[in-house]
């Protein structure tokens, strides 16, 4: 069973790296997964929860330095080095790696992991924005795939740890809140 799954992973992933490569994909994905182009557009966000983000957009800024934190050390501090799954671009022959080779542990993938955690926190409390973010999310995890950095599974368990991390985040706040106001009461 495993090696079937193996076997799909690696289909989907030469499929993505290979039959989708164009100059446009060529030119889009380096920019969409080098996190540093995503700082001014997070940080110009973050600045307008804060200011202008009412109660709600407050505690949307200050949860997701949590969520990011969880999620980000799940993965790549615990499962990464627990999985030890080695990157398409160095275990397999003729991957397209545009950007280069990376050496580091391929599962989960952190990128779909963290984009995916931030996409559900802001859902939670925006929740008429939620293509917006999870497109973005999966444009994220996408790239991974089509830059020869991860398999298709990779990214697909990212995004369910991503979710489970803001879940578990949002849910303890939910019950801090809910305590916090019993005991004023």
């Amino acid at each position: 069973m495993l090696e079937f799954l193996y076997q799909i992973d690696v289909a989907v992933f030469f499929f993505v790296n290979h039959n989708l490569q164009n100059s446009f994909f060529d030119w889009l994905m380096p920019i969409v997964t080098e996190q540093r182009n995503w700082f001014p557009v997070f940080a110009v966000v973050y600045v307008w929860l804060w200011w202008k983000g009412g109660k709600t957009g407050r505690t949307a800024a200050l949860l997701i330095i949590p969520v990011v934190v969880l999620s980000d050390q799940l993965s790549s501090a615990a499962l990464k080095p627990f999985f030890q799954r080695v990157r398409p671009c160095v275990a397999l022959e003729g991957v397209n790696a545009i950007t280069g080779i990376s050496t580091s542990f391929s599962f989960p993938s952190s990128h779909a992991v963290n984009s995916f955690a931030a996409a559900m926190l802001f859902t939670h409390f925006y929740p008429a924005q939620k293509w917006p973010l999870f497109i973005c999310a999966f444009l994220s995890g996408f790239s991974r795939i089509y830059l020869g950095k991860h398999y298709p599974f990779d990214v697909i368990g990212g995004a369910v740890m991503g979710v489970l991390c803001a879940l578990v985040v949002i849910k303890t706040y939910e019950i801090g809140s809910a305590w916090k106001h019993s005991r004023s009461e």
